[in-house]
């Protein structure tokens, strides 16, 4: 199967059609930029600062503690942090030790999280002080060995980190000297030496980086197992992609989350590689981002649509200065047109929708920052990037305008799924990454997604999986049948609706629900609309036909949670 590449003639002159990939592993970038931007500051949290020197330093003596007890080649720890200066140390330290890192979402519910690392099955976790309580029984269950824990407070500024302690609601406390596999990350930092790392026996094309969990037409996560090779070459390209970013001068906004493959590849590993300094914040709220853009003045800002509108439609937006944004390159859902116009009316820089899955390291597909670009669509392919639309009728690439499934090829394309070679067979073939979403490309190359062949519901950037909350709602007393499938929202792009018939004789209503499902799913995963029938529609061999159900919302039976 052959394209002929039509994008390339769309390229600027500045973007080069192939790269050269460097053969590094991921901590290599680390180490580069330490040795040429020593004294930059690499992390800026809350008004602390970390030079490149600092992260490689504390970096280093994470992974000596961690080859000390017993991590070796190949073996998984799991990081279960928001953004901030540990989830960098933390990732490096696992990588310089040879380790492979599974990311793990900081809302996950214990049944997920019991999920996820039961698959895995991480020697070690690291993860907040305030998340113990839940991950303790991790290791009660003998799921994990060993649990580094650490506090927003450790990497505050005088006098941020006192008044923290003193506005906690919940204090958790943790006694390190009565169980000998739990650990604070601050006292490894105090007591280890950062010895240089031997990294010889990675092999970047084969080996795994990181375990990336994301789910499919079966509702269950899987693992992505991404190569260093895999993420370097798509951190690369992300460079290439915006070559007017000057290396060791720029200044990356971090709020897409690490956890999230997007925010992994386009923040972290971009910016250390670039010799950036990420400004870190935990969790998105729009005043705290428009402050922090008027006074820190970061020059990219990687998000999704739900946070360029939050900031779009808060009161107080005229108030703030946002001109020092050069480029907002947007992923994990639709950008509205309306939006890309108006947030680069308000900033001057530029905003441009790009396309992503975890499969890819994430990045397949965008629209050129500085060149032509399309509303409307995902854009062009990056370099060494292949992409085609494949028609199942033609069992080949259909033509230009023809709407089929669309495919891709690259280096950043996954080594597989983890324990899952059938689930790798259907979705590599020959090479190709059938990417379960359906679309089709124009004459010059801009391709489009018209529909998802899979029923993820995509809110606010985070990929919701139908049966996973079917699942969790069947488990209540009073439910017969239920169907979640996404409906069109203004914010989050897409809401989870949850259309349910009950059991005869039993009664319930939205806000019961709400709170059973809020006791086993993450809350962007818990619906915000209920609609209860009588029957749901099925074809002949019983199937519930959940787009008709979509099609057919009726408003005035919606219950509205807040």
């Amino acid at each position: 199967m052959q394209s002929e590449k039509p994008w390339l003639s769309q390229y600027p002159e500045e973007i080069p059609h192939e790269l050269e990939f460097t053969d590094q592993t991921l901590p290599s970038n680390l180490t580069n930029s330490a040795a040429q931007f020593p004294n930059h500051t690499a992390i800026y949290f809350l008004g602390k600062k970390l030079t490149f020197q600092d992260v490689l330093t504390d970096s280093l003596k994470l992974a000596a503690f961690l080859r000390k007890t017993g991590l070796k080649k190949g073996d998984r720890a799991a990081i279960m942090l928001p953004n901030c200066p540990q989830s960098v140390i933390a990732f490096y330290g696992v990588l310089f030790a040879g380790g492979i890192v599974v990311q793990t979402n900081p809302l996950y519910t214990e049944h997920e999280l019991e999920y996820q690392l039961k698959d895995s099955a991480p020697r070690v976790i690291i993860t907040l002080d305030m998340l113990f309580p839940k991950v303790i029984k991790m290791k009660t269950l003998s799921i994990v060995e060993r649990i580094i824990t650490t506090s927003i407070k450790d990497f505050l500024p005088f006098p941020k980190n006192m008044l923290y302690t003193l506005t906690q609601k919940q204090q958790v406390h943790i006694d390190y000297d009565g169980h000998e596999q739990i650990h604070s990350l601050a006292d490894i930092l105090k007591e280890e030496k950062a010895e240089e790392a031997e990294l010889s026996d990675i092999d970047p094309a084969h080996d795994i980086a990181v375990l990336q969990y994301t789910g499919g037409t079966t509702g269950y996560p899987k693992g992505v197992m991404l190569t260093h090779r895999n993420i370097q070459a798509n951190t690369e390209m992300c460079a290439a992609w915006m070559y007017k970013m000057k290396k060791g001068a720029e200044k990356v906004l971090g709020i897409v989350p690490f956890f999230h493959v997007y925010g992994l590849t386009a923040v972290l590993n971009f910016s250390i590689m670039q010799g950036c300094e990420m400004i870190l914040l935990p969790k998105f709220n729009p005043l705290d981002t428009l402050k922090t853009i008027d006074r820190l003045k970061p020059t990219v800002f990687p998000g999704a649509p739900t946070i360029y509108i939050g900031i779009l439609h808060h009161p107080e937006l005229n108030k703030y200065d946002l001109s020092s944004i050069k480029s907002c390159p947007s992923g994990s859902a639709a950008l509205p047109v309306e939006v890309k116009q108006k947030f680069e009316k308000v900033t001057g820089g530029k905003l441009v929708e790009g396309y992503g899955l975890s499969e890819a390291s994430p990045v397949t597909h965008s629209n050129f920052i500085w060149g032509k670009n399309k509303p409307g669509s995902i854009g062009c392919p990056w370099p060494n990037t292949d992409a085609g639309i494949y028609s199942e009728e033609k069992d080949g690439l259909a033509e230009p305008y023809e709407h089929g499934e669309l495919i891709v090829k690259g280096p950043q394309v996954m080594k597989g799924y983890w324990n899952k070679q059938e689930e790798t067979a259907r979705v590599i073939r020959d090479g190709w990454l059938f990417t379960g979403d359906m679309g089709y490309m124009d004459e010059e190359g801009f391709f489009y997604i018209a529909d998802r062949k899979k029923d993820i519901i995509i809110a606010g950037g985070y990929n919701i999986y139908p049966r996973e909350v079917e699942e969790a709602l069947y488990e209540h007393e009073a439910v017969q049948e239920i169907v979640v499938a996404g409906v069109p929202d203004s914010y989050r792009g897409e809401t989870v609706k949850a259309f349910i018939v009950l059991k005869k004789g039993a009664e319930t209503d939205a806000d019961e629900l709400d709170a059973f499902a809020r006791e086993r799913l993450a809350p962007y995963k818990v619906p915000k609309l209920y609609e209860f029938r009588k029957e749901l529609p099925k074809t002949a061999v019983g199937k519930i036909l959940r787009r008709r159900l979509v099609e057919e919302t009726d408003a005035s039976r919606e219950n509205k949670v807040p």
